[in-house]
């Protein structure tokens, strides 16, 4: 009897040490951050200075804080339409500015980053460092542009003359770098100084910038419950953080495997955020959980999203994965994908247009373009699985098994499906 009793008591122990070792978000965590409520689209301070505007207004203080304020709107709501918006207010507050102009031209930059218009944001980045005035910060942000554009070796050099590793600016570029770079653990270590910086400023933003990236940070090196509390102390800042629940709605569903709790954060977002990369997200969820018609109605919703016209690049990588992997329309990828390497010319677009190519029945041109502009040149899991396809079309057994092993420990950023996808190669 009592043997029965101590092997009970061992597989009591086992199965709550096994949940632990599983379960690392909690509900009760996070839930008072789910009530739908709808974005504020206005404010008083909003009110006040867009007022002060006129047809023939030349009040240049109010067109800076109304792009800003538009800006806030859009970050928070996801509306296109408030970056537009502000657009509009910064071309007009950088016309007329007799003085602080590069502050307006950086701020335009950082608007057309936004919306994917690089080649745009770099113009206005260069007009900015040209001016003279605040040449760190328009240094800061040619950094920013040129990773953006793959022009890796200018943007190392523009992170060389920011060099300090005492400023919190130079540290969040430093860690992207040594992200870029595949040097992971340095780029947490950068992050992690940037995020003792910021907590001693006891900026709000600066905060949220700091504790967003580390937990992506965590998340890829498999530190899953540091990059879930670090979700968590985002959400305690800004309840409304989109970003923050995409992140726990991610290890809900990847690591834990339970895609209904991860479906109820996401709707929770989407009911007050129009930004359409989610409903690809909720779909992936969807379909994982063989709920066809949830997942069907989520592509649909981000489909009909980014036909909007004001979108203009910031969508082309996802609508070339949906026309590849969803649709099979492997011409409009080819052709979508053409265009988005002219607009970004990164590893990670070149890897999209050689999958298209390989999609669309040549993969002597995949492994072309693969062994030019990929090879070598990121770490980023999707890519290298879809390498290790083209490599398999082509014969080099050699290489994918090489490449099958680097992805052994994919599987949380990739979801729970890839083992299976890995295994079938």
């Amino acid at each position: 009897m009592k043997s029965i009793l101590f092997f009970v008591c061992i597989l009591f122990l086992w199965s709550c040490s096994s949940k632990t070792a599983t379960q690392i978000t909690d509900s009760s965590d996070y839930n008072q951050y789910l009530t739908s409520k709808p974005a504020k689209e206005t404010s008083k301070y909003f009110e006040l200075w867009n007022s002060k505007i006129k047809p023939d207004s030349m009040q240049l203080t109010s067109f800076g804080i109304v792009a800003s304020e538009y800006t806030r709107f859009f970050n928070e709501t996801g509306n296109i339409t408030y970056l537009k918006k502000a657009e509009k207010a910064l071309k007009k507050a950088a016309t007329i500015a007799a003085v602080g102009k590069s502050g307006y031209y950086r701020a335009l930059s950082r608007n057309y980053i936004s919306q994917h218009r690089f080649k745009e944001a770099l113009v206005w980045a260069e007009k900015a460092e040209r001016m003279g005035s605040g040449l760190r910060a328009s240094r800061s942000l040619l950094f920013d542009v040129h990773m953006e554009l793959g022009d890796y070796n200018t943007a190392h050099s523009y992170l060389d003359l920011i060099y300090n590793k005492e400023d919190f600016g130079y540290l969040i570029r430093a860690a992207k770098w040594q992200d870029h770079k595949g040097n992971l653990d340095q780029a947490i270590f950068l992050m992690e100084k940037a995020k003792r910086k910021a907590d001693a400023s006891n900026n709000p933003e600066t905060k949220l910038w700091a504790y967003t990236n580390l937990a992506d940070f965590y998340g890829h090196a498999g530190r899953l419950e540091e990059s879930y509390q670090h979700y968590l102390k985002t959400l305690a800042i800004d309840g409304d953080n989109a970003y923050a629940k995409k992140g726990i709605a991610w290890i809900v569903f990847s690591h834990e495997k339970n895609p209904e709790q991860a479906l109820q954060i996401l709707e929770a977002v989407t009911d007050v955020n129009a930004t359409p990369d989610y409903h690809i997200l909720k779909a992936e969820i969807a379909s994982y959980a063989e709920e066809d018609l949830r997942a069907s109605k989520s592509f649909d919703s981000f489909y009909q999203s980014v036909q909007n016209e004001a979108y203009g690049n910031m969508y082309n990588t996802h609508k070339i994965k949906f026309y590849i992997e969803v649709t099979g329309q492997y011409h409009k990828a080819l052709f979508l994908a053409e265009e988005e390497v002219s607009n970004r010319p990164t590893p990670e677009t070149y890897d999209l247009l050689a999958y298209a190519h390989l999609k669309n029945g040549n993969p002597t041109k995949a492994f072309d373009l693969v062994m030019t502009y990929v090879e070598g040149k990121t770490h980023e899991p999707e890519v290298l699985f879809h390498m290790a396809e083209i490599y398999k079309a082509k014969g080099a057994e050699e290489r994918v098994k090489e490449l099958k092993d680097m992805l052994q420990d994919a599987s949380f950023e990739m979801g729970p499906e890839f083992p299976k996808l890995l295994a079938s190669l």
